[in-house]
């Protein structure tokens, strides 16, 4: 999973303008602007500061002021990474599911829904509404009527939007080659890291001080 031949390089140093630094500066990592970011994915937007900087902004709401709750949000990330066999995504949402109080056995579950897990009819409806955007497209109308009993109509556009945007996330993390970051303990799909340590918390940028070392890099 560290290992993936990158497509697109990060960002040649002597190419860094103000606008690429924008790009991977956004998140508020430390010496960001002076130093680079330390994520493999931003050093790649960085490459096309236009697209970037509004990807970026998309991203923040999807991520960080999102009407789902974090529960919610990261169920149905996870279920999106294991669709679409996005290795970095995966790796990266364990730690912020459990940072969200999700159990690991819980993340697990969220491999062979339907079959798996024991779930509450709340979070049985995100992980359909997943499977139902990928597969035909639309959300049925016995699963639309099933979230209005749980989630208002900011909320449902939400979640429709964040099943699409991690989608082409992964899309393009794949497509672009983007591995993950040296230095992490990566996560696999079978929630075994490569230290063979339990996965642990991480936190979203922003959520500590100390946000980037929770990733050990």
């Amino acid at each position: 999973m560290t290992d993936i031949t990158p497509r697109i390089s990060h960002l040649p140093r002597d190419q860094w303008t103000d606008d690429a630094r924008e790009v991977f500066a956004f998140w508020g990592e430390p010496n960001a602007w002076e130093e680079g970011s330390k994520t493999n994915v931003m050093m790649v937007m960085a490459n096309h500061p236009p697209l970037g900087k509004v990807y970026n902004i998309w991203g923040k709401h999807l991520l960080m002021a999102n009407s789902l709750s974090t529960r919610a949000l990261e169920l149905l990330i996870l279920r999106v990474a294991w669709r679409v066999n996005s290795a970095y995504e995966w790796h990266n949402h364990v730690g912020y599911a459990l940072n969200a109080g999700i159990t690991l056995e819980e993340i697990g579950a969220i491999r062979d829904f339907p079959e798996g897990g024991d779930w509450a009819e709340q979070d049985a409806l995100v992980l359909r509404s997943v499977d139902e955007l990928i597969e035909d497209g639309k959300i049925s109308d016995a699963t639309w009527d099933g979230l209005g009993a749980h989630f208002d109509t900011r909320q449902k556009m939400d979640l429709v939007f964040s099943i699409g945007h991690y989608v082409m996330t992964s899309w393009a993390l794949s497509s672009f080659g983007v591995g993950i970051e040296g230095g992490a303990d990566p996560i696999g799909f079978d929630l075994k890291t490569g230290s063979g340590r339990t996965p642990g918390k991480t936190f979203k940028p922003g959520e500590s001080d100390n946000w980037t070392d929770t990733r050990g890099y």
